[in-house]
């Protein structure tokens, strides 16, 4: 348990320091109609002791990159290029995409563990909760039997469950109870960074409000580091600090969660904040982003957007924007927008009228 502690107390005194660079991450499928460009050149950066966001519609590439995050994608799809830079504890920089595939099991669960989607119904039916825990940890550690029992009512009580349930079988537990098992034995190794795809879809209202609750409470006690990915804007407005959207397989805006449902830049993420019902207020009606999204088989030329875009110009489908730095007096941190409203020299000034 001193072990643990230590993990613990070194995750929280670490807080704000760089955990993660992805460059230039390229994830394809190769299909029937041609290759299918899921995920097509993302940067992005994670902070230890954060909850970073991602957000977009479905077909965005949001699962696409959470699984490459941790070299899981499976044929037909294939990690193109790009790399994805981890800064251990002692100040290491590993690039997760040279090392070799024992060296990258090595680093799941002890430092990269992920919540798949559906990730209660990946429990084991005919075993007990107790022995799932001992599989896991046992896989990835050099524990003994007596160690993993040790630790198991306390990994449970940090999800708000009693010790108790270590003895029973999946069927007796309610959806929220299961989805708390996983998230503790995602962090039952300290793990510096926990991806958490989609890990309230499909549970009810209440039952949500218990697991956001329960992802909070281990970046706020514990220092975890979480990336969060859902379409759900709500969840991202109660959990995340910073949100990064995605739209056709790239990144378009990073900010601060303030920033981008106060002031959001890119038409895309005004897009989607504007579609959200409000309760009180001002009655207004809701505007849906028009268009469908391209397929990744196709994507249009220049901005990907552009077919849907209310501000399109015509450098738009000629010119991929670049992802710039973008000022603004009331954010912590200059949001990232990528979006010919705002050229290189006009991210100094905030761009142009219609990007405000």
């Amino acid at each position: 348990m001193a072990v643990r502690q230590q993990a613990l107390e070194d995750n929280k005194s670490a807080a704000g320091t760089p955990l993660l660079d992805v460059r230039d991450l390229r994830v394809y499928y190769n299909t029937v109609s041609g290759v299918s460009r899921a995920v097509d050149g993302v940067d992005l950066s994670v902070r230890r002791g954060e909850i970073l966001g991602i957000a977009g519609e479905s077909g965005s590439g949001k699962s696409t990159l959470t699984t490459a995050l941790l070299r899981l994608t499976k044929p037909p799809g294939f990690i193109a290029g790009g790399s994805i830079i981890f800064h251990s504890r002692d100040g290491e920089l590993v690039d997760l995409m040279k090392v070799s595939e024992a060296q990258m099991r090595s680093y799941r669960w002890r430092n990269l563990s992920y919540l798949p989607q559906g990730s209660m119904n990946s429990l084991n039916p005919v075993m007990r909760i107790s022995d799932q825990f001992e599989d896991v940890i046992r896989a990835h550690s050099d524990r003994s039997t007596q160690e993993i029992r040790d630790i198991v009512p306390e990994l449970l009580r940090q999800v708000g469950l009693e010790p108790h349930v270590a003895k029973m079988y999946p069927h007796e537990l309610s959806g929220g109870m299961k989805q708390r098992v996983i998230i503790a034995m995602a962090v039952a190794l300290n793990s510096d960074l926990v991806v958490a795809d989609e890990p309230t879809t499909a549970l009810d209202v209440h039952i949500q409000r218990v697991v956001i609750q329960t992802l909070g409470a281990l970046r706020d006690n514990f220092g975890m580091t979480v990336i969060l990915v859902t379409h759900d804007m709500a969840v991202h407005a109660e959990l995340a600090d910073r949100v990064a959207v995605m739209y056709a397989g790239s990144i378009v805006e990073v900010g601060d969660v303030r920033q981008i449902f106060k002031d959001p830049k890119h038409p895309y993420t005004k897009g989607l904040i504007g579609s959200i019902p409000r309760i009180g207020g001002e009655r207004r009606r809701l505007s849906g982003i028009q268009g469908n999204t391209p397929s990744p088989t196709n994507w249009p030329s220049g901005c990907r957007f552009h077919p849907r875009c209310p501000y399109v110009m015509d450098v738009c489908p000629r010119e991929v924007p670049r992802l710039l730095p973008i000022r603004d007096g009331q954010a912590r941190q200059k949001p990232l927008v990528a979006c010919h409203l705002y050229t290189e020299v006009q991210a100094e000034s905030g761009g142009r009228d219609g990007g405000q």
